[in-house]
């Protein structure tokens, strides 16, 4: 069973699921607003849930596109302004670009993106491409995927910087393996955001990164909320604790996406979809209490169990 249908299977949806299959994209917009926090380098405030477009955004859909514009005004009736994206994710930045310019929300929406290039020359026409597809100017936020050839790219983003082609920037990772290069990085350079995977399962970056990372003043965006899908496939059938109502929580989704809010050194968190009633789902993560240390510890350890 696929992670998507395992999904459909079983979210216990809020009251926000009614969305429609198309725009506007939901048919009632009364829903409690989304939590922001601080960017520490700067102090603006950004909604903690945000959409990953990996694999969902990679192409226009025999539908146009109407399923993922209903995402993006979900995400935005929400309260959310956080998409992240990428030049790896197919045709994806410029999927994004012309949909969000149909839409009127590229000022309006908070833009991450990166550059995976190595050498000079090539990530500065990756960055200018990124810049053309997406339609904005500056970038909000670019990070270097996978800290590909770091130190050059970091080098063209800080230029960019000064030049106010782009207003912040940053590194990612995915993966273990890249953590101890990843605090590395954090102490050698001057960063304003860093991306790591971080969940119930896969807990190692609190260890040391997302800590480093709070200690240099860098915001810490999360990707892997549901480890690609297998979070899914874990908890299918079964019954979501009844003393998960507690931090007020109404889905397994929100169960992965709360547990990783409620670590305070978390700025915010990416959830891909292309379904406008996952998004809602997901954007109500972002509203009502967390849980704290106590819960997130039998979050966990039920998790663990299963």
């Amino acid at each position: 069973m696929t992670s998507g249908h395992t999904r459909r299977k079983f979210l216990q949806m809020s009251a926000a699921t009614a969305v429609s299959q198309s725009l506007p994209g939901l048919a009632d917009t009364a829903m409690s607003p989304m939590s922001t926090r601080r960017i520490p380098g700067t102090g603006e405030e950004i909604p903690v849930i945000g959409l990953g477009t990996s694999d969902e955004f990679e192409s226009v859909p025999a539908d146009g596109g109407a399923q993922l514009k209903a995402v993006l005004t979900t995400l935005a009736e929400h309260g959310g302004t956080l998409v992240d994206t990428a030049p790896a994710y197919g045709d994806s930045e410029s999927v994004l670009g012309e949909f969000l310019e149909d839409l009127g929300l590229t000022a309006r929406l908070f833009i991450s993106t990166k550059v995976s290039e190595r050498g000079k020359d090539d990530g500065l026409r990756s960055l200018e491409r990124s810049q053309r597809l997406l339609r904005k100017n500056p970038l909000d936020l670019v990070m270097v995927h996978s800290m590909v050839d770091a130190d050059t790219q970091l080098d063209n983003l800080e230029a960019w910087k000064a030049e106010g082609r782009v207003r912040y920037i940053g590194i990612t990772t995915s993966r273990e393996s890249g953590f101890g290069q990843m605090e590395q990085i954090i102490r050698k350079r001057k960063l304003d955001f860093i991306q790591v995977n971080y969940s119930p399962f896969e807990m190692q970056a609190a260890d040391r990164v997302i800590p480093a990372a709070a200690e240099h003043g860098v915001a810490v965006m999360i990707n892997r909320a549901f480890g690609n899908g297998a979070y899914f496939g874990r908890v299918a059938g079964q019954k979501l604790p009844d003393w998960t109502a507690d931090f007020d929580c109404e889905s397994w989704a929100q169960l992965s996406l709360k547990y990783i809010l409620g670590n305070p050194d978390v700025t915010c968190v990416l959830a891909a979809t292309s379904n406008p009633r996952h998004m809602a789902d997901n954007a109500g993560a972002g509203s009502g209490r967390l849980p704290d240390a106590a819960a997130r510890l039998r979050i966990a350890s039920f998790l663990r169990d299963l």
